[in-house]
């Protein structure tokens, strides 16, 4: 049960919502998936929570849990957000999936090439996320010696196996016709053949084309204003970092429930 690794952390479950689909879901196993958490640590347990209570007033066999990616960046707490879950995935890899986001991979190319993709990482939350870590000082307008120190210390500022659990995290993940990844699936294209890219950034008709192939996207990245799901597609952003929700669903029994 989840209930044990998230200490029962969270509120009761809010109210079902349920939608009529068009194509029917149908999982092979029941799982939950939580938008993006951009170093959001308080509501990430209190979603946490809300899954434990879900999952025991329901009696939802072996469920298995996916994060849909961006855990830093924007919010404060980043390098608490990315202990906690690691350490959550590798108790059990079978019950707890994490996906990688975009945030993630900008993170990853900025140890890698700091002064090529530190300017723009910094702009879109990395400052935030360095902070986090005790890394101070550096603002988007960093020189080239400072994007080289922030580096190096964010290297000897991270847990151990923290980088390659990171490097490994999968793109998508799938469980029937619902298939979870951070930002998109091209619609003209089948969901083995989507790119890198696409699945970390989206593309300009994801948001705009149905599926027709009976698949349905779960997915986080853009930003809503309430969870949506409809036209083959799931969406759960609710912009935690700045709205303080983070949206948690629940796939069991052919539906999709806000918890």
């Amino acid at each position: 049960m989840l209930g044990i690794i998230s200490n029962k952390r969270g509120g009761a479950a809010s109210s079902i919502n349920l939608r009529p689909m068009q194509v029917e879901m149908a999982p092979k196993r029941p799982f939950y998936a939580i938008g993006d958490v951009h170093g959001c640590l308080d509501q990430m347990f209190t979603a946490l929570g809300r899954v434990d209570d879900d999952i025991e007033a329901n009696e939802i066999d072996d469920p298995t849990l996916v994060f849909l990616g961006d855990y830093v960046d924007r919010g404060k707490a980043s390098a608490e957000v990315l202990e906690y879950i690691m350490n959550l995935s590798l108790s059990d890899p079978e019950a707890v999936v994490c996906l990688m986001g975009n945030h993630e991979r900008m993170m990853l190319d900025f140890l890698d090439k700091p002064l090529k993709v530190g300017p723009r990482w910094l702009r879109f939350g990395g400052v935030e996320t360095l902070e986090s870590y005790g890394i101070a000082g550096i603002d988007k307008d960093a020189s080239d010696e400072q994007l080289y120190e922030a580096c190096e210390e964010l290297w000897d500022a991270f847990p151990e196996g923290l980088e390659p659990w990171l490097r490994k995290l999968p793109l998508r993940w799938s469980t029937g016709n619902l298939h979870c990844v951070h930002a998109a699936l091209d619609p003209a294209q089948t969901v083995l053949q989507q790119s890198q890219d696409v699945m970390l950034w989206g593309c300009d008709s994801f948001m705009k084309t149905a599926r027709t192939d009976g698949n349905w996207v779960i997915h986080g990245h853009t930003v809503v204003e309430k969870p949506v799901w409809e036209h083959s597609r799931v969406s759960l952003d609710t912009g935690c970092y700045f709205t303080g929700e983070l949206t948690a669903a629940a796939f069991t029994n052919n539906a999709c429930r806000i918890i």
